[in-house]
């Protein structure tokens, strides 16, 4: 039920506004405050989706509470209300973050349509945040190995940087992870953050792909397209299995991280590219080195700061935390309860060779979960997580 606060001190005003938005919807909860230090304690105390809101007010003017509202609680719409009709007020207000500016009397209309408007676009910030906190949980590191605690406390000083950061570590161990904690730590988290798999991608498709074509470059080129690293401007773009890359997509890369400028497949023009690169691999690139098969100066200008993810079996006491990690996020997804594991289920797990690192544990606790009993057992894991 969308909660409404009037803050006016006029009370015949406020009654007006309270019957008007009253009537429009019966499910809204309209509730008033009759000064800017009476609205702000309420604000403070409680959630409202929109809060209307006076400029000329005794004990503290709507500017001032406007102000104070976006320093602690900024997804909240606030329209500001005056019976002076000033643009310069109205332009004050907007640079401040008010949602919209209604002159006194109110237009009726335009005042049920304002309340409307801003009390959707409260729902959609609160979706965005209930998604970015999907996101993030999806990406969250699980761990307190001493290996681990390392490459968080390194995540903490690289990350505010633009130094480029290059990760190391078997399939499976999570480095896309540390690649988006790199990313939603630093200045750059409000731009992009682009993910290329280099060994997914044909060896004569990698150049179009992260640098775009123009029309007619190449068979099946019918437009001009943008590649990944236009798209990662202004943010971050994850190379992953970077040594998968062909030696002439190697040699355009390195020309963009010593110029910031790309150029697409079948042109001359040149295109600046403001990109924080971060890549990785699961090969020994020294080895790739010496049999000719990646670009030395390459390989120095990517690793500025280096990052090796360790394999499961080097932290094998981390394996309850991510047991029952990823027993609450498959409980979640499947919504169902969330099945707990015994001690000596997890004692035996621990003990395990795991060659596929978490990608493999993700896999065995949910298969554990979906045949094992209502807590599963040492006997579960004998007959179903066998390897």
């Amino acid at each position: 039920m969308p909660k409404i606060l009037i803050v006016e001190d006029e009370a015949a005003i406020r009654r007006v506004l309270k019957k008007i938005i009253s009537e429009e919807n019966d499910t809204y909860q309209v509730e008033e405050a009759e000064d800017g230090l009476i609205g702000l304690e309420m604000i403070t105390k409680s959630d409202y989706d929109l809060v209307l809101c006076d400029i000329k007010m005794p004990k503290m003017d709507g500017m001032e509470v406007l102000e104070k509202v976006k320093k602690i609680k900024s997804e909240i719409p606030i329209v500001m209300i005056s019976g002076h009709g000033d643009l310069d007020i109205a332009v004050s207000a907007m640079r401040l973050g008010a949602f919209d500016y209604i002159s006194k009397p109110p237009d009726l209309n335009r005042l049920l349509n304002t309340v409307r408007n801003a009390l959707d676009r409260k729902e959609l910030v609160v979706e965005n945040k209930i998604l970015k906190k999907k996101v993030s949980k999806k990406y969250e590191m699980i761990g307190e190995s001493e290996a681990i605690s390392q490459i968080k406390s390194m995540i903490e000083k690289v990350a505010p940087t633009d130094a480029r950061v290059f990760i190391t570590g078997p399939n499976g161990t999570g480095k896309e992870i540390v690649a988006h904690w790199l990313h939603e730590k630093s200045e750059r988290r409000k731009g992009p953050m682009v993910e290329v798999n280099c060994a997914a991608i044909p060896s004569e498709l990698i150049e179009s792909e992260l640098f775009g074509h123009v029309k007619g470059s190449f068979t099946g080129a019918n437009k001009d397209r943008a590649g990944k690293f236009e798209a990662a401007n202004k943010g971050t773009i994850f190379l992953d299995e970077i040594g998968d890359m062909s030696l002439s997509a190697q040699a355009k890369v390195l020309r963009a991280l010593q110029e910031n400028k790309i150029s697409r497949v079948g042109s001359d023009k040149d295109i600046k590219v403001d990109v924080r690169v971060i890549a990785a691999t699961n090969k020994d690139l020294k080895k790739e080195i010496e049999a000719g098969n990646f670009r030395e100066d390459l390989y120095h200008r990517l690793a500025v700061i280096l990052i090796k993810v360790p394999a499961l079996n080097e932290r094998r006491e981390d394996i309850p935390l991510l047991i029952n990690f990823f027993a609450q996020r498959i409980a979640e997804e499947q919504g169902t309860a969330t099945k707990q594991f015994s001690a000596k289920a997890i004692e035996l797990l621990q003990n395990y060779d795991w060659t596929g690192n978490i990608r493999e544990l993700r896999n065995v606790v949910e298969r554990l979960i979906i045949l094992g009993e209502k807590e599963i057992s040492e006997n579960d894991v004998k007959l179903f997580a066998s390897k």
